[in-house]
């Protein structure tokens, strides 16, 4: 096995870059803790209490320590004037400024896009939306909202039953799409010397998850159908259950893996078979098909099937919970999951894996520098670094203006 590269090998295309976000849940999060990964300073701006998710429980209690790593943090009081100009002068500092609040939110604080600009032009300005500029920008958008008004519920529960998808896609994808529009206006700057502002927004996102379906729909004129129903393209595509009631995923996906995948399981008679030659002949007798398959599979346990598929190089997949990636083989030796500190509640400083970016750069992964920052923990050093005297600093956390 293929040692992992060290860590600390990887490459951070972006230091020396300030950023500084006023973000709160996922999505603004997401596009600051990309660039944090890549090597940029990420100052997260929160409220003098702290950001909301570092208290959130349940399916939010992740949403802290998975987006905020790399990041330094201070609280600030931005309805105090004295706040609001520590705010304005870090924001003056930074190179991107990542925001996602409702429009118009922060032009009160003077920290909108037009009001940064006139005193930095070479700014980037990167705003994480609900709705892109239009008629429906002004309404309150979850990634709920939108994956039901944007198809993705439908396509992804069962007819007549819509339901979100498993994770927040639209969030975190906006994120991402934030952070490629902030890389390309920084190529774009070092080109002209000048910032622009970028626009992400949750139901453009997943309009652009919806396109394969709305293509789909405009090549064959046919209503695309919830996935559980879909008009599959392919004949063995689906879940089998074995035995003991464990499940998995197989697949063949060609003629040639049909082929094999008869080969493998001893089915000469299927592979005889005239009516299944083709992957089209399959697909018109996939109900029938599929029973047998059942039929025949259900005392073969999933071990003994994926250890078959995974010699003959068929696609299968075991059916997995979020926590069993956590002592996945691949992940544990590609060095795919790092260790974080949690920050807030009663198990501050306890460490947990979770996942890094899915990329590498130059061979190695993009590490963990800093762990995700307690409430305030840079405070000092940032106003230091604007020029605030130990006095200025010590006035202003005694007047509750920072944390």
């Amino acid at each position: 096995m293929t040692a992992a590269p060290p860590l600390n090998a990887a490459p951070q295309p972006l230091a020396g870059l300030r950023v500084v976000e006023f973000t709160h849940m996922v999505m603004g999060p997401t596009c600051g803790m990309v660039l944090a990964d890549l090597g940029a300073e990420v100052i997260k701006v929160e409220p003098i209490d702290g950001e909301g998710t570092r208290q959130l429980l349940g399916a939010g209690a992740g949403f802290f320590p998975m987006f905020n790593r790399n990041k330094k943090s201070i609280g600030v009081d931005l309805r105090k004037p004295e706040g609001a100009e520590v705010a304005r002068r870090l924001a003056a500092s930074a190179d991107v400024v990542a925001e996602n609040f409702k429009p118009g939110a922060l032009a009160k604080y003077g920290l909108d896009y037009a009001s940064l600009a006139a005193v930095n032009d070479r700014l980037i300005y990167v705003s994480h939306k609900g709705f892109l500029p239009g008629p429906y920008e002004h309404r309150t958008a979850l990634d709920e909202v939108v994956q039901m008004m944007g198809g993705l519920a439908y396509m992804t529960g069962r007819p007549g039953d819509p339901l979100r998808a498993g994770t927040s896609v639209n969030d975190i994808m906006g994120g991402l799409f934030g952070a490629i529009g902030a890389l390309g206006a920084l190529i774009q700057r070092g080109i002209t010397g000048r910032g622009m502002e970028v626009q992400s927004a949750l139901f453009e996102n997943n309009v652009f998850l919806m396109g394969q379906h709305m293509l789909q729909y405009a090549m064959t004129g046919q209503h695309p159908k919830p996935m559980p129903a879909r008009d599959n393209p392919w004949a063995v595509y689906d879940v089998f259950t074995v035995k003991d009631g464990e499940q998995i995923f197989l697949a063949a996906v060609s003629d040639a893996q049909f082929a094999t995948f008869c080969d493998a399981l001893g089915f000469d008679d299927l592979k005889a078979d005239p009516t299944l030659r083709t992957n089209n002949d399959r697909v018109r007798q996939r109900p029938r098909l599929l029973a047998t398959l059942r039929e025949r599979l259900a005392s073969r346990s999933a071990a003994e099937l994926a250890e078959l598929f995974e010699r003959h190089g068929l696609p299968f997949a075991p059916i997995r919970r979020p926590e069993d990636l956590l002592d996945d083989p691949h992940l544990q030796a590609t060095g795919g999951l790092a260790d974080v500190e949690l920050p807030n509640g009663a198990d501050t400083g306890r460490k947990v894996k979770a996942p890094l970016l899915p990329v590498t750069l130059a061979g190695a992964r993009l590490p963990v520098r800093l762990q995700p920052p307690r409430l305030g923990a840079h405070t000092r050093e940032l106003l230091a670094g604007l020029g605030y005297t130990e006095a200025q600093i010590d006035a202003l956390r005694n007047q509750a203006v920072v944390a």
